[in-house]
């Protein structure tokens, strides 16, 4: 179901888009003087949505957005909230893999959420997200005491 708002959004993006259409009409030399007005009336039809679709995209896709960082030890330990930009660089370098649980407490230190015989769980903070409302954990299982995988989930 389409919210009230959205149509006169389309109506107010319409306008400059209109005009924009009408001055490429010009400069392509595109109808006669006359009927370009009404011309530039079908692009300008076709295009409003498309142009608000795209801003929609746009924005979805900044607010989702955060960098991906190099794994540091002093960045891990720096701020608990931010290690989701870490956390890429961990599972996929597969650096934990093979470690003891010892060594991965060295690595990433003492601050864990749950320790548990098979698997150890840090909190990364919350992963910027559209709806994301839940905090991300790295979660680190081990089979006799070495890693065996490391994953992130939302909590």
């Amino acid at each position: 179901m389409m919210s009230p708002e959205v149509p006169i959004i389309i109506l107010i993006l319409s306008i400059p888009v209109y005009f924009v259409c009408l001055w490429s009409m010009k400069k392509l030399n595109i109808g006669t003087i006359k009927n370009r007005k009404k011309l530039a009336l079908i692009p300008t039809v076709i295009v409003s949505p498309i142009v608000y679709v795209g801003l929609i995209l746009t924005w979805i896709a900044s607010v989702s957005y955060y960098p991906s960082r190099d794994f540091t030890q002093s960045q891990w330990n720096a701020n608990v909230e931010q290690r989701y930009e870490l956390s890429e660089d961990i599972i996929q370098s597969k650096m934990l893999i093979g470690k003891s649980l010892d060594e991965v407490i060295t690595v990433l230190g003492t601050g864990y959420l749950s320790k548990q015989e098979d698997k150890i769980i840090y909190e990364l903070g919350f992963v910027p997200a559209l709806f994301g409302i839940d905090p991300d954990f790295l979660e680190i299982k081990l089979n006799n005491g070495i890693v065996v995988s490391v994953r992130q989930y939302q909590g």
